[in-house]
Formats: structure tokens, sequence, C-alpha cells
């Protein structure tokens, strides 16, 4: 459509323009080309399949063999060096029980014989008698023991040797009187039944 004006030419009207080529259409509902649209999924694709039955073993990798061979023997080695290590480490600990032990029965045995010691020196002879084993006390009743040991010279110093083994345990002492005499005498020791207990069971 054109609209002539006074003395001029015809002009085109809003509706008449021309539009350039590859230009973008003016008015309402011009649309420039569009970009194209992804396909849609094929069915099932991306959706995780149901899960195995009973009994189907996964696909896992198979675990690397490289250096299994050297770990295998490696702890091998460090199992038989604990073994070496325990067996000496029994060993050692054997020994050392029956030291302790040995020791723990010398120091009992001279703990009695010195109690027995200073309890006639000091004259306390029922408390002596106490440390008689069940024998010696069967052969001579407290008043007994008493007398006899008051006619004996009286003891002024003494000294304790170390204990012999089971099953004859006996301990050496020197003992000096007030007479000047040195004796060195045998303490023969049993242990009681019932306490396990060290006692003076004769003196040779």
């Amino acid at each position: 459509m054109t609209v002539s004006g006074p003395g001029g030419p015809a002009m085109p009207t809003g509706h008449d323009v021309p539009v350039p080529s590859g230009a973008p259409a003016q008015g309402h509902g011009a649309i420039g080309p569009q970009p194209a649209q992804p396909a849609p999924p094929a069915p099932g694709a991306g959706v995780p399949g149901p899960p195995p039955g009973p009994g189907a073993t996964p696909p896992f990798a198979a675990p690397p063999t490289e250096g299994r061979s050297v770990r295998v023997w490696l702890g091998l080695g460090v199992g038989a060096l604990a073994a070496l290590v325990c067996c000496g480490g029994g060993g050692a600990a054997l020994v050392g029980l029956v030291v302790s032990g040995t020791q723990a029965l010398n120091e009992q045995a001279r703990v009695v014989v010195n109690d027995y010691l200073q309890a006639v020196r000091d004259k306390e002879f029922d408390k002596a008698y106490g440390l008689l084993c069940d024998a010696d006390q069967r052969r001579e009743t407290p008043e007994e023991f008493s007398a006899r040991l008051a006619t004996e010279p009286d003891i002024t110093t003494y000294h304790v040797g170390n204990a012999t083994s089971p099953p004859d345990v006996t301990v050496p002492v020197t003992v000096t009187y007030a007479t000047g005499d040195q004796r060195s005498e045998q303490v023969e020791l049993a242990q009681d039944s019932s306490t396990g207990r060290f006692e003076v069971c004769g003196i040779a």
C-alpha cells in the first residue's frame, strides 16, 4: 500500500516496507530459525536394570597377582620369627620362675631359722617351741623344752647360711655361745602339711 503526498512520490506504508534477506522479520509472530531439538532417549536407555537374582556373582575385577608371592613369604617369615621369639621368651620365663622359686624357698627357710635362734637367745622358749615341727613337739612338751634350753649356754651371736634344695631342706648356722665356744650346726626343716610353712625339725 502507498500513500501519495502532495508534490512528491508515493511513500510506502509500514506494511509495505521490504524486509532485507536474512534479517529477522518485524511484527508480531515473526520467529527466527530455531535450534535443533535433541532426539528423545530410546526406550529403556539410562534406566538401571533389575538387580541380579540370588546366587549371581557381581562382575568384580580380579585382584592383582603382582607381589602376592612376596607378601605370602614375608608373612610366613614374620610368623616363624614370632614363634622363635615366643619359644625363647618362654624358656627364659621358665628359668626365671625356677630361680625365683629357689630364692623364695631360701628366704623362707632362713627367716624361720633366724626367728628360732633369736627366740632361744632371748629366752623366749614358748615362741621357740611354737616354731618346732609336729614330730619334735610330740617328743617333748613345752615345759621339757624350756627346762632343757635353760641348762644350755646362752647364745651371744649366730650366723644363718643358705638353705639346701628340697626334699631335705637344711640350713647351716654358726652359733657363738657366752662361754666362747662356737659351733657349726645344721638346722633341719620340714613343711607344715596344712600351712606349707617351714618348721624346725631337729638340730645336728
